[in-house]
């Protein structure tokens, strides 16, 4: 029989655990909260702006420029006060994301930075000493994702970073800066990235609307369901305690809702569903995580209880020391592979050089034999041209000792 089935019995008088539930609340009053905020958007998009405005405070920033070499982490911490309630609340900001020529690695940090949490609640949970009633929450209980206002859809790096967190955080996608967009290719925008996220099996964060106990609840959380993504505007300039935006043709009031979603997004978020929030990360994220990571430590699944954690370890080993040993054999099939294919790709590379030596070689042979006999008749016709200027020689002087004129001339002069 479950839970479900048993009856319920009304006790005949007072008993007294009546105050439970006042007991719980008091108990809940008396101690502190914890809220984490992860914000993923280009720099200068809006991010420290728009949390200033959520919470009413203007938190300290450390400035960033365009020129970040790689996505980087940084958090930020206080405790807020609202009517008793104490409120740790992280400020996840992620600098330099979208910045690079080279995005490959931007949606690896950040997710490495999500598992990271989960795996220090984890440790902290598995202590033989622990205490989680004081250890301060890592968690990211909320992802806003920040859209860029172009009218056009997501972008890849949206595409691939959204693809990889939606099953680890809750994912709550706005639109940035919307009043620099008009209403009505706002709500266009609005049905392309919901498309493309459809198409692209990303899932977004949902407001509950299946508590049946609060129709007024369900209605609000409709609603703010069917505004997803929240087109907001953040601003730090106040107006008579108003925080606004001021411009040559007007002034945009941040918490007007004909101005634009901020104020549905403050009060799903922050005024209506803070506790599922955090409820949905460690109920559904966390526990996800943490179903894929204990059968990793060594821990058994729920089908292997009647184990014990030493048969549990011994069996863990085992698998790791077979995948091991298949790894091992894995590589060395693979490098013997591509050893015998080099030694091929060699073997062609040497009969191609060797059959082009070769033929350079049968045609130098050539050459020189043509080289060769040319030489040879050159020979021959020096041999000639020098033959004919001797015989010109010698005809030149047989014909000057043999002239009259110049012997007569000669005898002359003697006398």
């Amino acid at each position: 029989m479950t839970v479900a089935e048993l009856p319920l019995l009304t006790c005949e008088g007072p008993v007294g655990f009546s105050s439970f539930a006042e007991q719980s609340v008091q108990k809940c009053l008396n101690r502190d909260f914890f809220f984490n905020v992860m914000c993923i958007g280009d720099t200068g998009i809006g991010k420290s702006t728009l949390i200033n405005s959520l919470f009413n405070r203007d938190f300290p920033k450390k400035s960033n420029t365009h020129f970040e070499k790689s996505v980087s982490i940084q958090e930020h911490q206080e405790v807020l006060v609202d009517r008793n309630v104490r409120l740790h609340l992280k400020i996840i900001d992620t600098c330099g994301y979208g910045d690079q020529l080279n995005t490959e690695s931007s949606s690896d940090i950040l997710v490495k930075y999500v598992e990271d949490q989960f795996e220090k609640y984890l440790e902290e949970e598995l202590r033989i000493k622990r205490n989680l009633k004081d250890f301060p929450d890592p968690r990211v209980h909320v992802c806003l994702y920040f859209i860029n206002p172009t009218g056009h859809g997501l972008r890849p790096l949206d595409v691939i970073t959204m693809k990889k967190l939606h099953d680890k955080v809750n994912l709550l996608p706005i639109i940035a800066k919307a009043d620099t967009i008009t209403k009505q290719d706002l709500e266009k925008f609005k049905q392309k990235i919901l498309k493309d996220m459809k198409e692209n099996g990303i899932e977004h964060y949902e407001f509950p609307v299946d508590d049946v106990s609060n129709k007024e609840l369900v209605a609000e959380n409709s609603t703010a369901n069917q505004s997803l993504p929240f087109a907001v505007v953040g601003s730090n300039e106040k107006i008579n305690g108003e925080r606004v935006r001021v411009y040559p043709w007007g002034t945009v009031n941040v918490e007007n809702s004909d101005h634009c979603d901020f104020t549905l997004m403050r009060e799903s978020v922050i005024l209506r569903n803070l506790d599922d929030l955090v409820v949905t990360a460690k109920e559904k994220h966390y526990e996800n995580f943490r179903k894929r990571r204990l059968p990793k430590m060594g821990y058994v699944a729920e089908t292997d209880k009647n184990l014990s954690f030493s048969e549990s370890l011994e069996r863990e080993r085992a698998r790791v020391t077979a995948d091991l040993h298949r790894r091992e054999e894995d590589m060395r099939a693979t490098f013997i592979k591509r050893v015998k294919d080099k030694e091929t790709e060699l073997t062609t590379a040497e009969s191609q050089l060797t059959a082009k030596y070769n033929k350079l070689k049968g045609e130098l042979e050539i050459k020189k034999l043509e080289l060769e006999d040319e030489r040879q008749k050159l020979e021959v016709k020096k041999m000639e041209f020098e033959r004919a200027q001797e015989e010109k020689r010698r005809a030149l002087e047989e014909a000057a000792s043999n002239s009259p004129g110049s012997t007569g001339t000669l005898r002359g002069k003697k006398k």
